[in-house]
């Protein structure tokens, strides 16, 4: 009977022994964090403003460099990031008038709790309804659930307020992930921390420790003076730097004899293209460059909070022996712009938007230094993740694991992104659209209240100046093109007609919190 027993003491152990350990996960996540501003990808902008830290997660891992998101806003990448669903599937489409995030629904936290890890979201969440599937949370509430940069109110568990007023959010957030990773979590069990920042969002309000930064302008990017020729949409927008950033935006003190609401008018000023400036001698290319330098040095400026934060969570993973065994990604919720056309934002299907950082660093499993140039979407997040952690993924996910990729393994990658935007015409007047790009070419159709089709060579016009649909010689292309948006269409279940589509945009369901303070 003994040795019955120690013999099957003996075979738990070994079975014990024999399978391999979960990987922890870390989510970093910033806000309208653009490619450009990324230094590990050398573009525009990589010598002027560096980022190491965020820089050191490429270099022990693998950087992509076509990552995309399925709906280029804040709540919707974030519901298509948690459900591995486009928007219309999980039902978050739009920030403004569209509702909140149905918490109740399949989410890659929730199954990753079910297989035994203990689950974490710090920072911003800004999808109206309370975490779920988490076993700590603390989001942040304020501002039509935007957050703010200082005295910032975050909700706990779901239902401690607490006005955070000693540290910028950036720096509160960094705070908070450590203060959990070192006292709350259950060391007994593999975690996934989503770690969130609210920086760069507008309106670019840096810690000041920051603020002697950049102190030297920068250039322009060469679409600056975009004319917006040939394509319709784009002429028609609303976030131009010139000409649609408001006093608050560019951090422009009210006059003190000012009453409470006179103030906010004040500081909304140039939201609707209403000309401002702040003295009579600065006009024309020179106002507009000073708004730009203005704008583009807080967002840098908040970029670098950002990066400090990181290079501090890089550091307590390895000082506390958890950076072998721990899964970290970089990643922001879209691009942005910083300057492209002359804009500032997002939404558009255009590169600086639709285009997203994504890096990830897996010791002895993902080889450091390495590239991976294929196409990848937002909703194939949750799906690799569950991969990586050795969970099932459920069939009814739409994006795909790219696993495979990130281990050297065969793989069939795609050949083309389906996208699709949809809010109009807060906050920026972007005409919603779907489309399809296949890396080599991209077409865009502007479906609500115009018909507009736009057709661009990324390899010979990477700035998509010029659009190319109806042009002689691009038929065969625009044809095939056409023919993979109605089949990617099916495939994702958004083979609806215009008038449904339409009749999304148009959908008023008020959210939790307010987006009117934007």
């Amino acid at each position: 009977m003994k040795k019955t027993l120690l013999f099957v003491g003996f075979c738990v152990a070994l079975l014990t022994y024999a399978q391999p350990k979960k990987p922890n996960i870390v989510f970093i996540m910033s806000d309208d964090h653009a490619v450009s501003a990324v230094s590990a990808y050398q573009d525009w902008l990589a010598e002027l403003a560096p980022t190491p830290n965020i820089d050191r997660i490429a270099k022990e891992g693998m950087l992509m460099h076509a990552t995309y998101n399925t709906n280029s806003i804040c709540g919707p990448s974030r519901a298509a990031i948690l459900t591995g669903k486009y928007s219309h599937i999980n039902g978050f489409f739009k920030n403004e008038k569209g509702g909140d995030f149905d918490a109740s629904q399949q989410t890659f936290p929730k199954l990753l709790q079910k297989a035994g890890y203990q689950t974490a979201v710090i920072g911003k969440w800004h999808l109206g309804t309370a975490p779920t599937g988490f076993d700590y949370s603390k989001v942040m509430v304020n501002h039509g659930g935007q957050g703010t940069y200082f005295n910032t109110v975050f909700v706990e568990n779901g239902k401690d307020t607490i006005v955070e007023t000693e540290r910028h959010s950036t720096a509160q957030v960094a705070h908070d992930a450590l203060k959990w990773l070192t006292n709350k979590r259950d060391k007994s069990k593999p975690f996934m921390l989503m770690y969130q920042f609210k920086a760069p969002h507008r309106p670019w309000t840096p810690n000041p420790k920051f603020n002697d930064i950049y102190n030297e302008d920068f250039p322009h990017h060469e679409t600056f003076n975009d004319d917006y020729k040939g394509r319709l949409a784009a002429s028609q927008n609303m976030l131009e730097i010139e000409n649609h950033m408001n006093r608050k935006d560019l951090k422009v003190p009210p006059p003190t004899n000012l009453k409470p609401w006179q103030v906010g008018e004040y500081y909304r000023y140039g939201n609707n293209g209403e000309f401002w400036t702040p003295n009579d001698t600065l006009q024309g290319a020179a106002l507009k460059n000073w708004k730009y330098q203005r704008y583009i040095k807080d967002y840098l400026r908040c970029v670098a909070g950002v990066d400090e934060a990181v290079g501090q969570m890089l550091d307590f993973l390895e000082e506390n022996n958890l950076d072998k065994n721990t899964i970290v990604i970089y990643t922001s919720d879209q691009g942005f712009y910083l300057g492209e056309h002359g804009w500032f934002d997002k939404r558009w299907m255009y590169e600086p938007s639709f285009r997203m950082p994504f890096m990830i660093k897996y010791p002895n499993k993902i080889k450091a230094g390495t590239h991976n140039k294929e196409l990848l979407l937002n909703i194939d997040f949750a799906p690799t993740l569950l991969d990586l952690a050795g969970v099932n993924i459920p069939h009814d996910i739409q994006g795909e694991s790219f696993k495979p990729q990130l281990f050297g393994d065969n793989y069939q990658g795609r050949d083309a992104v389906y996208y699709h935007y949809y809010e109009y015409p807060f906050w920026h007047k972007v005409q919603p659209h779907y489309g399809v790009s296949t890396g080599k070419f991209k077409l865009i159709h502007y479906y609500y209240d115009m018909d507009e089709w736009e057709l661009f060579d990324l390899e010979h016009d990477k700035n998509e100046i010029d659009n190319l649909y109806g042009k002689c010689g691009y038929e065969e292309i625009t044809t095939a093109l056409k023919q993979k948006i109605k089949a990617l269409q099916v495939q994702y279940k958004d083979d609806m007609s215009l008038e449904e589509m339409r009749a999304m945009t148009d959908m008023v369901v008020e959210r939790v919190y307010s987006e009117n303070k934007e």
